[in-house]
């Protein structure tokens, strides 16, 4: 199965086409603003690399969340324009999820529990923490998320809090960890998945019939705010 696979949720822009589980082609660049103009340009890059049309995309996923907002509106608009002009299938993927995936996959025999920690800024992180992968025989251990996922953003003192009290000690992955160390003893400071992440938890996912669509997730209200009166209408007197 050939997939293509965006993340635009957090500081890196990345692109990755895989062929069952395994990257055939990538491109990551360090990226806050700007995916809108960027991602076109690697998705050209890496399907050239690959040598395969975008018309032969059976799954084109992306990250939707948690992240920042501009980021995911991009990718996921971008997804899902592509998924509908080649016919691919569409899939979502948890930005923690991912991450978790990439702490996976560098120490599966580890039987150190992992948290995905990421900078939400305002002293703020969105976290999720699994059990022991190690011993749990899955691939992913996102398919068995053993504690819990916060539903909106934590202060770091609670994240702080609540690692610190796991037994064992945990491994803590994403932008976030720099914030809660040394909570953790073995923290990987991160701007976003990497490439083989991505590829081997959308391909996980491709095979599950409920799969998530690319509706974004976030998990806090957007910093803007609407603006109060319509350009050119006067400013309300003041009492």
């Amino acid at each position: 199965m050939t997939l293509l696979v965006l993340d635009t949720a957090q500081g890196l822009c990345t692109v990755a086409l895989g062929r069952d589980g395994r990257v055939v082609a990538s491109r990551s660049e360090p990226m806050t603003r700007g995916h809108q103009e960027r991602l076109p340009v690697l998705v050209e890059a890496v399907l050239a690399e690959a040598g395969i049309p975008a018309s032969a995309l059976k799954v084109v996923a992306a990250t939707r969340g948690p992240g920042s907002f501009t980021g995911l509106r991009v990718g996921l608009a971008f997804a899902q324009g592509l998924a509908a002009a080649t016919g691919a299938r569409p899939i979502g993927l948890s930005s923690l999820d991912a991450l978790a995936v990439q702490a996976h996959l560098a120490a599966p025999d580890s039987p150190s529990p992992i948290a995905a920690v990421m900078d939400a800024r305002r002293g703020q992180v969105y976290l999720a923490l699994w059990g022991a992968a190690g011993g749990s025989g899955e691939a992913d251990p996102a398919l068995s998320r053993a504690s819990m996922q916060a539903a909106g953003a934590m202060t770091i003192g609670d994240a702080t809090a609540l690692l610190n009290a796991s037994r064992p000690r945990v491994q803590v992955i994403g932008s976030g960890a720099h914030l809660i160390t040394p909570a953790s003893s073995d923290a990987g400071q991160v701007e976003g998945p990497d490439p083989q992440a991505i590829v081997h938890l959308a391909t996980i996912r491709a095979g599950q019939a409920a799969a998530t669509g690319l509706d974004p997730l976030y998990l806090r209200a957007p910093d803007a705010t609407p603006p109060t009166r319509l350009p050119g209408q006067p400013r309300p007197d003041r009492v």
